[in-house]
């Protein structure tokens, strides 16, 4: 299974594309990362255009990798009015891209996602940058902090999907 991960943002919205090892060639199930990095928008330009940007380059990552599901971080209320409306309307375009293809998008709030990679929903930026890079046999730590969450958002969806799956022919 391919997750496209989404740290979602106006300004900087990080993605991550992680895969178990099946799904790239492997054998053992294990977690790889195929891609990730930083989507940016300058501040400068409208927001229309700046969601624009989003959405066309979200779209390119769906079509070069072709994922079974999109996962991205819930709103994070602690921060101001403003900005939650900015990253609001980014995770807006993504899922528009996502369901454009027919692409399945899943939420999780910052605290599962540190749960899921870190065993504690309380871990520091710092700690779910080090076990992305063990989890999926990376040689350093993401080059940014968006990346990394984007990363561990993937993780979070590719460890929870399964489960998932099993619970609803539970309650069939």
């Amino acid at each position: 299974m391919i997750v496209l991960g989404i740290d979602p943002g106006l300004a900087s919205t990080g993605y991550g594309v992680v895969a178990t090892d099946r799904a790239s060639g492997g054998a053992d199930g294990r977690l790889v990362a195929l891609d990730g990095g930083v989507i940016r928008t300058p501040a400068n330009r409208p927001h229309e255009a700046r969601l624009v940007e989003i959405h066309g380059s979200v779209a390119a990552l769906l079509d070069k990798h072709g994922p079974a599901a999109v996962a991205l971080e819930e709103l994070y209320f602690g921060q101001n009015a403003r900005t939650a409306f900015a990253v609001g309307q980014a995770r807006g375009v993504v899922m528009l891209a996502a369901g454009q293809r027919g692409i399945a998008c899943s939420s999780y709030t910052p605290q599962q996602v540190k749960g899921a990679v870190c065993g504690s929903g309380r871990a520091d930026k710092d700690q779910v940058a080090r076990m992305v890079k063990a989890l999926l046999g990376l040689a350093s730590e993401p080059r940014s902090e968006h990346m990394g969450d984007a990363l561990a958002v993937a993780i979070c969806h590719a460890n929870h999907a399964p489960v998932a799956a099993a619970l609803v022919g539970v309650g069939a």
